[in-house]
């Protein structure tokens, strides 16, 4: 059976912030049109990981390569490739839900009427539609999201790179995103989402990485990682760190 190409391919990452080494050299290849997972606890280096693979924050060492097309050698092919949803990047927040999705197109050279078309289509895809005239700055956490999700689909990218994107969003919302995503990846499309949710990354992935500390523990389809148990049990087992939960007497004064 042949190995699908690598959608993204990094190799060797590595970023240090003063004396704390966030990612300590990791390599990974996600497959093309696999809805692949990066799971990790806080602070293990998943947002630096992905910043650097998607442009955002340049690596100390290592590459990354997207359809082909390397990420810091030619900035402007590969950014065209991708969709990205960062975490805690602030957004043009004084613009309407409307506006910033319709600047997003715009900024990448799109005919303004195929932005026009797409952008009400996204906004009532994600329920947004009533709310196209708000001020961002004026919007939900989840609603901020959503708006973000828009703006980083708007040019149909072939790879959607979205860090944490189910956070603050309500279920209803949450299902809707997951219909939109699968049929992004039915059609050939490639999701790359990091999450600490395991439950959340075992019923959508078909891939998974775990990552703590920096380093990559494991990775492979979401059935050779969990071994037999779930994510969740294999995600500890790998990761550690639980401790005694004795103690405490005085919460058990009911």
């Amino acid at each position: 059976m042949s190995v699908p190409a690598a959608a993204l391919s990094i190799r060797g990452l590595a970023k240090r912030f003063g004396s704390k080494i966030a990612v300590d050299g990791i390599s990974l290849d996600v497959p093309a049109g696999s809805f692949f997972g990066i799971v990790g606890p806080n602070g293990a280096g998943k947002t630096t990981t992905l910043s650097m693979a998607t442009g955002l924050l340049r690596p100390d060492f290592g590459t990354a390569v997207v359809h082909g097309v390397d990420v810091w050698a030619q900035p402007l092919e590969a950014k065209k490739l991708m969709g990205i949803l960062p975490d805690g990047v602030r957004l043009f927040d004084r613009l309407s839900g409307e506006q910033l999705v319709s600047y997003a197109g715009l900024l990448r050279g799109m005919d303004k009427d195929v932005v026009a078309a797409r952008v009400g289509e996204l906004l009532a895809a994600l329920d947004l539609s009533g709310d196209a005239g708000t001020l961002v700055v004026d919007y939900s956490a989840g609603m901020t999201k959503k708006i973000a999700l828009a703006s980083a689909l708007i040019h149909a990218p072939k790879v959607l790179v979205l860090d944490e994107p189910f956070e603050s969003v309500d279920p209803v919302s949450a299902a809707n995103i997951r219909d939109i995503l699968d049929r992004y990846v039915a059609t050939g499309g490639t999701v790359i989402v990091s999450s600490h949710v395991m439950d959340l990354v075992q019923r959508m992935c078909d891939h998974v990485a775990v990552v703590a500390n920096g380093r990559l523990l494991a990775a492979g389809t979401v059935e050779e990682v969990r071994g037999g148990v779930s994510l969740e049990e294999r995600f500890v087992q790998l990761v550690g760190g639980r401790v005694q939960t004795e103690g405490l007497e005085w919460l058990r004064t009911f």
